[in-house]
């Protein structure tokens, strides 16, 4: 007698499980590499004997790529499949990240790490796709606050590793580790990947619009080159035009996708209730958050002198707090569950707060207030953005927001690092992080509106 195999509603629920996994790490691998590579810098540069405009590239370099190529990598996977081109932004991520552990010398490393972010915006948005087609219902909302965690914890969670491997050194190979730990990473991503996540098949009836991608690349490269760089050359007049070059082409690009039949981005996703708001509020947390990591960092290991490592291990508090709180905030009874954006944001801003006043006993509670209010608003942000958002606007959907992180990284960085790096104290720094979180308090309460009324 033939036997019949039933897929049970416990081993779905567990390969949808094995499948989140897979997609997290790619991303968690991705924003691993946005960050460890700044507690290297040091070694780097003594290694190469490079100057600061070099190293900055090498952190630069990386996302500038990430962010000009994003829009269109979530196009390729609504054209051509997501899984495929998650498979080959993973496969092309991992010979760039072992081409920059093999880096001979420091241009070689800035093209590479170019490379490697170009990788990554190829991979990074079929993750937000994939969720969204692939889990429903309560499943999909705990997906995409895992994601939204992710966001966040990636970027700690690459200080402390960078610090971590610097201090091992192993095999007397200082900062090359940070690049080449992500080799056996990507090597299981690409045997299991295939397995695990299902096959879309996408129709092949759209096409790639041509004129939109070469108007949205040149924006993005003329809005965020300036800003990765600006400050170590002194912001130079050159600057100044491409961020108003950048700006007329952002103008250009959207007026050209309204009137193509078949855009790069259907900006019509925007006008879906609440994403204009989430995305606004997405934008001043993230743009707190890698301000205050960018300054802190700097501040331990050039203000105090700390070691990589204990710079690393500094950032314990935030990182646990963070993470425990991001997993837990769903115990909280779902007539909270809109509110907990704002109030999030709020416990950031008067961690921020704290932070700035600098007493040393005060560093550590301050850091666990915002580590948690991180929790409670990066976790469930995504999320809530994206309720109202039909199916088939998902890439669109996942151009905007990876779009809008990207950029709201390299904004923070360059808004609060130039004001830290240009005399500014970590307090004057801090109350300005405040002052961010505050606005994304006032558009985090109109998504909660949004929320309310889903």
């Amino acid at each position: 007698m033939a036997t019949v195999m039933i897929d049970r509603p416990a081993d779905a629920g567990a390969r949808r499980g094995l499948m989140l996994a897979l997609l997290l790490l790619g991303q968690f691998m991705a924003l691993l590499d946005t960050s460890v590579v700044n507690v290297a810098m040091p070694t780097i540069g003594a290694g190469f004997h490079a100057s600061g405009a070099w190293l900055q590239l090498v952190v630069g370099g990386y996302m500038v790529a990430y962010a000009m190529t994003l829009i269109t990598g979530a196009r390729l996977g609504d054209l051509y499949g997501r899984r495929r081109m998650y498979l080959i932004g993973v496969v092309l991520f991992t010979l760039a990240s072992l081409a920059c552990g093999l880096a001979p010398a420091i241009l070689p490393l800035v093209l590479f790490r170019f490379a490697q972010g170009m990788a990554a915006a190829v991979m990074v948005p079929q993750i937000m796709s994939v969720i969204q087609t692939h889990f429903t219902g309560p499943a999909r909302a705990k997906a995409l606050s895992a994601y939204g965690a992710t966001l966040s914890a990636g970027q700690v969670a690459g200080l402390v590793v960078g610090g971590l491997l610097l201090a091992a050194n192993l095999f007397g190979s200082q900062w090359r580790p940070i690049f080449l730990i992500n080799v056996p990473v990507g090597v299981l991503l690409a045997v299991l990947v295939p397995r695990l996540v299902p096959a879309d098949r996408p129709t092949g009836a759209r096409r790639l619009d041509l004129p939109g991608l070469a108007i949205s690349t040149c924006a993005v490269l003329l809005l965020v080159l300036p800003m990765v760089i600006g400050h170590e050359l002194g912001w130079p007049r050159w600057t100044f035009i491409c961020f108003g070059a950048g700006l007329g082409l952002a103008v250009v690009f959207v007026r050209v996708e309204r009137r193509v039949v078949d855009p790069l981005l259907n900006l019509d996703v925007l006008r879906a209730r609440g994403l204009a708001a989430g995305i606004t509020t997405l934008a001043c947390t993230l743009l707190a958050v890698a301000g205050f990591m960018f300054s802190f960092t700097l501040h331990l290991q050039n203000g105090l002198g700390e070691s990589a490592l204990h710079s690393g291990l500094t950032w314990l508090p935030f990182a646990v707090t963070f993470g425990l709180v991001g997993f837990c905030w769903r115990s909280l009874p779902s007539r909270l569950h809109h509110l907990v954006v704002p109030t999030g944001l709020a416990l950031c801003m008067l961690g921020y707060v704290g932070i700035g006043l600098g007493a040393g006993w005060l560093v550590w509670p301050a850091l666990v207030l915002a580590g948690a209010g991180m929790g409670l608003s990066a976790s469930p942000l995504v999320t809530q953005s994206l309720v109202h958002v039909p199916l088939s606007r998902a890439a669109d959907a996942s151009g905007v927001l990876t779009t809008t992180i990207q950029l709201s990284q390299v904004g923070g960085v360059t808004i609060f690092g130039t004001l830290f790096l240009s005399g500014g104290s970590l307090a004057t720094t801090s109350w300005f992080l405040a002052v961010a979180a505050a606005i994304g308090i006032v558009a985090g309460s109109f998504l909660a509106r949004s929320v309310r009324q889903a």
